[in-house]
């Protein structure tokens, strides 16, 4: 027997088998399409939490329990000086020292909320396999060691104290082969005493077993009915042929419990682990550079180098992350933004000054945001958004030039994504365009109430107030006659404005 073959397994996945034949879904692809809940296209913004033992160390990235085995990563050689050789002191030996004693799940809930954001996934068992939540599956787990508190249930009761919506990222998928290195050399992976944490550890290119990929399925929807998560990200590797019939059971599952407990759910999913209308769509640490049909997200970090705490951070700025939830949610996207906490459980005061920033612009311009769609075209100007996945450093710095459209309650809003000077002329408004033929009757700066404009055939000039000179301003603009919408992109017709 294999730490994934026992009788709790057997029994959870009996259970699974009976939700499925319950209904309304089936575990065919043909009965699970789902369109993304309104919360989620209405909220826009979400926290993304890497937190685990792997915030011990400090070092490198997130990554660091798996390149401490790999004798070409510069961890490996860091991880032999400063805590010996990995037979003696091994990842397990972190664990211990993860004490998560300042953990303050209502201050974090309540600092996510200053930043607006609407939805929390906290990373519930990443690649290294050590689950944040109460695992029935393993005794390697934050309820039994290291922290010995349920974070994911923690997290979750103070999350939807905040009226925000409560998610859960999977990364077990990984684990597959996460701990392979440490095959390679004499390590405390090999020692058969931990070969239910580190274990299979198997190559890259090897298909997970069955066993492995029943574990996978049990853990992932034990953490859907412990939790009742309404978001569940998946990493990539689930696009492996051998996860196929086990994504579809999930599906089914999740899909199940949504409707038996009338809690509307999503999926994220990478590169085509999922066929179009049955999850939605994420790009991590990338955007699109058109509008897109249906609704998506980027996944995307505070910090250029990590997801999880580091000590050699190297943080975006609040101006940047603002433009780029901006520019996502033109095209009909969301962002996740992660922050990344230290072993103690608190937040770096920069990633903290980082959301509040975030949260302050929210409080003044989240109108243009919230609940918003995409209109006629996403925007204007010479700034070319690098599409596809690990792009998001790649693109030139947005211009005062660079502008962002999205419609909301009848109106247009006009997103700059560098900061305004006096005056902001949007080209697209003009009256040659012909992409806004109506009269316009008021415009506002959000923040600052009434503006002055002109408007010609170069364009719609606004004047800018003072008070949000300097800052990436939001023009409101109202047209003079509210006429029924135009259907366009599959998207409501009170959200879009012709």
């Amino acid at each position: 027997m294999t730490p994934f073959d026992t009788q709790n397994h057997r029994d959870y996945l009996s259970l699974i088998e009976e939700v499925i034949a319950q209904g309304p879904h089936d575990d065919a692809w043909e009965t699970l399409g789902t369109e993304a809940p309104q919360w989620y296209q209405d909220g826009k913004f979400g926290i993304f939490i890497h937190w685990g033992p792997y915030a011990v160390p400090a070092f490198g990235s997130e990554w660091y329990p798996r390149h401490m085995y790999q004798k070409d990563e510069p961890t490996f050689q860091h991880h032999r000086e400063t805590y010996g050789d990995q037979a003696s002191f091994g990842y397990k030996d972190f664990i211990p020292e993860f004490r998560a004693e300042n953990f303050d799940p209502d201050a974090w809930a309540r600092l996510f909320r200053r930043a607006g954001a609407q939805f929390v996934v906290p990373v519930a068992e990443h690649h290294d396999g050590f689950p944040m939540y109460d695992c029935s599956f393993t005794r390697w787990k934050a309820t039994e060691m290291g922290p010995k508190r349920d974070v994911v249930g923690e997290l979750a009761t103070a999350v939807r104290a905040q009226s925000m919506v409560m998610g859960a990222s999977s990364h077990r998928a990984e684990h597959w082969f996460f701990f392979n290195g440490g095959a390679t050399f004499d390590s405390d992976v090999t020692d058969p005493a931990y070969l239910d944490f580190y274990g299979p550890a198997q190559r890259e290119e090897s298909q997970p077993s069955n066993e492995f990929l029943e574990d996978w399925l049990v853990r992932t929807c034990e953490l859907v009915d412990k939790y009742r998560p309404q978001l569940i990200w998946f990493d990539w590797w689930i696009e492996q042929p051998a996860f196929a019939p086990y994504l579809r059971k999930f599906l089914a599952f999740y899909y199940n419990r949504s409707v038996e407990w009338d809690r509307p759910v999503a999926v994220n999913y990478k590169f085509d682990a999922f066929p179009e209308g049955t999850a939605v769509f994420d790009i991590e640490r990338g955007q699109l550079s058109a509008t897109r049909a249906d609704f998506w997200q980027t996944d995307t970090s505070v910090s250029k180098n990590s997801w999880s705490y580091v000590d050699d951070h190297d943080y975006k700025g609040a101006n940047d992350l603002i433009a780029d939830l901006v520019d996502i949610v033109s095209k009909n996207g969301a962002l996740l933004l992660n922050v990344g906490p230290k072993a103690d459980g608190t937040i770096p005061q920069p990633e903290v000054e980082l959301l509040e920033t975030i949260g302050a612009w929210l409080s003044t311009n989240g109108e243009a945001i919230y609940g918003s769609r995409p209109w006629a075209i996403p925007g204007e100007g010479p700034t070319r958004v690098v599409e596809g996945a690990f792009t998001d450093t790649a693109r030139q710095p947005f211009t005062t030039r660079d502008i962002r459209f999205t419609t909301g309650r009848g109106d247009l809003f006009a997103t700059v994504l560098a900061p305004v000077g006096d005056t902001l002329t949007i080209t697209s408004l003009g009256t040659a365009s012909g992409l806004f033929p109506r009269e316009i009757h008021r415009v506002d700066v959000l923040g600052a109430g009434e503006a002055a404009f002109t408007r010609d055939d170069s364009g719609l000039t606004v004047e800018i107030p003072e008070a949000v000179r300097g800052t990436l301003a939001v023009v409101r603009i109202r047209p003079a006659v509210v006429v029924p919408e135009v259907h366009r992109i599959g998207l409501t017709a009170d959200h879009h404005l012709d």
